[in-house]
């Protein structure tokens, strides 16, 4: 009888021929990642220790049809522990088309002790927000989306770490979806979703960035919340209006051509709405790689991407040979299982396999897991709700695989899209189109064989 060794022993090659791939350029890294994270945590409370100062800071809110979230939004700089006299916040219209400001004049009355103003700009929302950096005083500029709420600290803390941390000229807060609106959620395949969702983000920003934040390879500040020395920014050409990914193409402006440093501000906390559903994560998924590429043809000359020792010192043409050049090895070895399958390969071998690899995936995630609840060890309420989604190890392979599929898709639409579009086709417009393209094709091809037909018919009358 044949032991599960002997079966692992026949076919060992081809085994690590289909897992070499996710092995090599995600599981190892990621334990990697588990000890410089646990190295970072140690280190990261004792540069924040000392005098704490509370310099002029200024705030600002691009508005689009806001009206349903920016009065939540303004709350939450007002309930912030930051002295309200040492806050200016500018609401930066960017056409917006709804009530937003009448809720803005409704918030100066409710909030007296924070000073409010409102500048319009009628040329999208990258022109917006640099006309109120211009605008704007105080020695840091902190950007915030108007769909999202501030945890009570995170403006001092992002203030306390930009003084603690000369070095660094702008820095990316931690982003996560806001954890009451999860539990509100009647459906509960939604719920489950969103929480996925949620895992997702913890270990983007508490796990991904900080990591990246060590090495100073941050590829993006978040749009969502970032903090900017003003002295830093003012030296940059501000937010550029020629990509979806303005924030991407300020992080590049910082980094690369200012040669300063991004990091991550991982104690100040951004909440924002959970997704709505699996086709706003589609178009969403799809924007940030579309945004990506932008950014990537902007600031990468072709002499730059040849590898060699570039690809080792050169983060951004790992992150391009990870993200986009594997992307299609990675979509062959998903259809290749199917074919296998489908030949008739031993099922067991491939069943094994992937049953392997799904393990391995989720031990990254638990050594994740382990180092997220680490960070969030001073929000006792969002870690015990993480400590609580244990689960998340086990379902965040099958999120990531989806999201996988959506950014490929967003890989494949930038190769042939004619004009920038804030809003990209969602999932049901693209499966309309390709049903019309399939149905087009099959009658073209039901003609031809409809010509055959009458051609041979004719011949033998």
């Amino acid at each position: 009888m044949t032991t599960l060794s002997d079966f692992f022993r026949s076919e060992i090659i081809f085994w690590a021929a289909w897992v070499i791939i996710p092995v090599m350029m995600e599981i190892v890294p990621t334990i990697f990642n588990f000890f410089l994270l646990l190295k970072r945590r140690i280190e990261y409370k004792k540069k924040l220790k000392g005098t704490e100062r509370e310099p002029e800071v200024a705030i600002l809110i691009p508005v689009y049809n806001s009206q349903d979230t920016l009065r939540a939004c303004i709350e939450s700089i007002y309930l912030s522990d930051y002295p309200k006299d040492k806050m200016n916040v500018i609401l930066a219209n960017n056409m917006t088309q709804d009530e937003s400001f009448r809720i803005y004049t409704e918030c100066q009355n409710e909030f007296p002790e924070l000073h409010i103003n409102w500048v319009n700009s009628d040329q999208g929302k990258s022109k917006a927000l640099n006309l109120a950096i211009f605008n704007s005083e105080g020695e840091y500029i902190i950007h915030i989306d108007s769909d999202g709420v501030l945890e009570k600290s995170a403006i001092r803390n992002t203030v306390n770490y930009l003084d603690k941390h000369p070095e660094v000229q702008c820095v990316t807060g931690t982003v996560l979806t806001n954890i009451h609106l999860i539990d509100k959620t009647k459906s509960f395949f939604l719920r489950v979703f969103r929480k996925m969702e949620f895992g997702e983000y913890c270990q983007a920003f508490l796990s991904g960035r900080n990591f990246q934040s060590e090495l100073n390879s941050i590829f993006t500040l978040s749009g969502a919340f970032s903090g900017f020395r003003k002295s830093a920014i003012m030296k940059t050409r501000l937010y550029n209006f020629d990509t979806l990914c303005e924030d991407t193409h300020v992080t590049f402006q910082i980094r690369d051509i200012m040669d300063g440093k991004v990091a991550l501000c991982s104690d100040a906390i951004f909440f924002v709405d959970p997704i709505e559903g699996a086709d706003k994560l589609y178009v969403q998924r799809q924007r940030w790689q579309i945004g990506e590429l932008e950014v990537l043809h902007m600031f990468r000359k072709r002499n730059d991407m040849r590898l060699g020792l570039r690809y080792i010192k050169d983060f951004v043409i790992r992150l391009i040979v990870f993200d986009h050049t594997f992307a299609f090895p990675r979509m062959i070895w998903y259809f290749a299982l199917l074919a296998l399958a489908m030949i008739n390969y031993p099922l067991k071998l491939i069943v094994v396999s992937v049953i392997i690899l799904f393990l391995l995936y989720s031990l990254a995630n638990f050594l994740l897991y382990l180092c997220i609840i680490l960070f969030l060890t001073d929000f006792d309420e969002l870690r015990r709700y993480y400590a609580r989604k244990w689960y998340l190890i086990f379902l965040l392979p099958i999120f990531n695989f989806i999201t996988f599929w959506f950014r490929f898709a967003g890989i494949i639409n930038s190769t042939y899209m004619k004009e920038r579009s804030w809003s990209a086709r969602n999932f049901d417009q693209e499966r309309s189109d390709f049903i019309k393209t399939v149905e087009k094709d099959m009658s073209f091809i039901t003609r031809i064989v409809s010509r055959i037909r009458k051609e041979v018919n004719s011949n033998e009358t």
